[in-house]
C-alpha cells in the first residue's frame, strides 16, 4: 500500500491542529493578563489609598491632638511657677501706698494665672490618655486646692488687722505659710505638671514614630505593587506588539503613564509631607515647648529673687536662683537668640543688686529696686526679657502651625486621588484589549 500521498495530509491536518489551539489559547492568555493587569492596578489602589488616610490621620493627631497636649501640659507648668511668682510679689509689696500699683497688677497676674492654670487642667483631663494621667490631673487639683488654701492663709496672716509693715518683710505666721504654700509648688504641684508634660511629649514621640512606619510602608507598597503593576503594563503591550504586530496601544500605553505618574506622585506627597513635618518638629515644636519650660524657669527664678527678701534673706533661695538662671544662660542663646539671653543677663545684674542690697540691711531699696518700673529696675527688666522670650515663642509656635497646614493641605485629596486614576485605569486595560478579543469571535 503507498502511503506517500497520506503524508502532507497528516502533515496539513498537525498544522491546522495546532493553529486551532494556539488561536483558541490566544484569548484565555489576553484575558489573563488583562485579569493580572486589573488586580494589580486594584491592590495598588487599596494600598495608596489606605496610607494616604492613615497618614492623613496621623497628622491630624500630631497636629491637633499630640502637640496641643504637649503644649497644655507645658502652658500648666509656666502658669504655676507664675501664679506662685505673682504671690510672691504680691506679699513683697506689704501695706506700702508707694507699692499700691505693683501690688494691684501682682493680684490681677495671679487671677489669671489661676484661671490658666484651671483652664490647662481641665483640657488635660479632658484628654488624658490614661488612668495614671488623669490620677496625676486630678492630683494637681487637689493639690492646687491646698495651695490656694494656703495662699489665703497668708494674706490674711500678713495683713488680717495688723499694724502696717515694711515691705519686704513677714509676720512669723505668715511667712509660715507662704513657706508651706510655696513648697506645695515646688514639691508637688511642679512635679505633677512635669510628669504630665513629659507623658505628653512621649505620646508627641509616638504618634510621629507611627507616622514614620506608615510613610515606610507607604514607600514600599508603592514600588512593590506600583512596580508590578507596570511590569504587568509594559509585558501585555510587548507581547500585543509581537503577537498582533502592532506598534504600541493607545489605552494601554496611557493606563501605563498614569500608573507612572500615580506611584510617583505618592512618593513624592509622602516624602513632600514628611519633611515638612519633621522640620516644624525639629525647626519649631521642639523649640517651642522647650522655650516655654525656659519662660517657666526665668518666672520661678525671678520669683527666687523675692522669695529671697520675704523669706529674710533664706540662702535656699539665692542658690535656686543660682542654679536657675545658669540653666537659662546655658540654654537660652540657641533657643531664643543672642537679644533674649542678653535680656535675661540684665536682669541677673539686677537681681544681684537687690541680693546685695538685701545683704547689707537696706531692706526698703532693695524692695524699691526689684519692683520699680525704670530701665535698670529688675521688674522692667524682666518685663522686657519675657516679652522677648514671649515673642519668639510665639514665632515657633505660628511656624509650627504653617508646617502643619502646608502638611494638611499636601495630602488633601489622596484618598480620592487614587481610586479616580487606577479607576481610570481598570477602565482602559480592556479597552485596550477588546479589539484584539474582537478577532477571535
Amino acid at each position: 500500500m503507498d502511503y506517500r500521498g497520506g503524508v502532507p495530509a497528516v502533515l496539513e491536518a498537525t498544522r491546522n491542529t495546532t493553529r486551532s489551539l494556539v488561536r483558541n489559547e490566544t484569548p484565555a492568555r489576553l484575558r489573563l493578563w488583562a485579569a493580572l493587569v486589573v488586580l494589580a492596578a486594584t491592590a495598588l489602589l487599596v494600598a495608596t489609598s489606605l496610607v494616604m488616610a492613615r497618614v492623613q490621620d496621623q497628622v491630624r493627631i500630631i497636629g491637633r491632638e499630640a502637640a496641643p497636649q504637649a503644649a497644655t501640659a507645658a502652658d500648666l507648668y509656666f502658669a504655676l511657677s507664675d501664679m506662685d511668682a505673682q504671690v510672691t510679689r504680691l506679699l513683697l509689696t506689704g501695706d506700702s501706698d508707694a507699692l499700691a500699683g505693683t501690688r494691684v497688677d501682682a493680684q490681677g497676674a495671679y487671677r489669671e494665672r489661676s484661671r490658666q492654670v484651671d483652664a490647662d487642667l481641665h483640657r488635660s483631663l479632658t484628654t488624658a490618655a490614661g488612668a495614671s494621667e488623669r490620677a496625676v490631673a486630678l492630683d494637681l487639683l487637689d493639690g492646687l486646692a491646698v495651695y490656694r488654701q494656703r495662699v489665703g492663709q497668708t494674706i490674711a496672716a500678713a495683713g488680717g488687722g495688723a499694724p502696717a509693715k515694711t515691705p519686704g518683710t513677714l509676720p512669723p505666721d505668715a511667712l509660715g505659710y507662704y513657706t508651706q504654700a510655696t513648697n506645695i509648688v515646688h514639691l508637688r504641684l511642679l512635679p505633677a505638671a512635669q510628669q504630665l508634660r513629659d507623658a505628653a511629649t512621649a505620646r508627641l514621640d509616638l504618634a510621629y514614630a507611627d507616622k514614620r512606619v506608615t510613610e515606610s510602608t507607604g514607600y514600599t507598597l508603592a514600588l512593590l505593587l506600583g512596580g508590578a503593576l507596570l511590569t504587568l503594563l509594559i509585558v501585555l503591550q510587548v507581547w500585543l506588539a509581537r503577537r498582533f504586530r502592532r506598534s504600541w496601544n493607545p489605552a494601554l500605553l496611557t493606563a501605563t503613564v498614569l500608573s507612572l505618574l500615580l506611584v510617583l506622585a505618592s512618593m513624592l506627597v509622602l516624602s513632600a509631607q514628611a519633611g515638612r513635618m519633621s522640620s516644624a518638629r525639629a525647626d519649631d515644636l521642639n523649640p517651642y515647648l522647650a522655650l516655654s519650660r525656659l519662660r517657666a524657669v526665668g518666672y520661678d527664678a525671678a520669683a527666687d529673687t523675692s522669695r529671697y527678701l520675704v523669706s529674710a534673706n533664706l540662702a535656699l533661695y539665692e542658690d535656686g536662683f543660682t542654679s536657675k538662671s545658669g540653666q537659662l544662660s546655658a540654654e537660652l542663646g540657641g533657643l531664643g537668640g543672642a537679644e533674649t539671653l542678653r535680656r535675661w543677663e540684665s536682669y541677673r545684674r539686677d537681681h544681684e543688686k537687690v541680693v546685695a542690697l538685701a545683704g547689707t540691711g537696706r531692706t526698703a531699696a532693695a524692695v524699691d529696686a526689684l519692683t520699680g518700673i525704670r530701665r535698670g529696675d529688675a521688674a522692667f527688666d524682666f518685663a522686657y526679657f519675657d516679652a522677648e522670650v514671649g515673642a519668639v515663642t510665639d514665632v515657633r509656635k505660628q511656624g509650627f502651625d504653617r508646617a502643619l497646614r502646608g502638611a494638611e493641605h499636601t495630602l488633601r485629596g489622596w484618598v480620592i486621588i487614587p481610586l479616580v486614576v487606577l479607576g481610570l485605569v481598570v477602565v482602559l486595560v480592556p479597552l485596550g484589549v477588546r479589539r484584539r478579543l474582537a478577532e477571535y469571535r
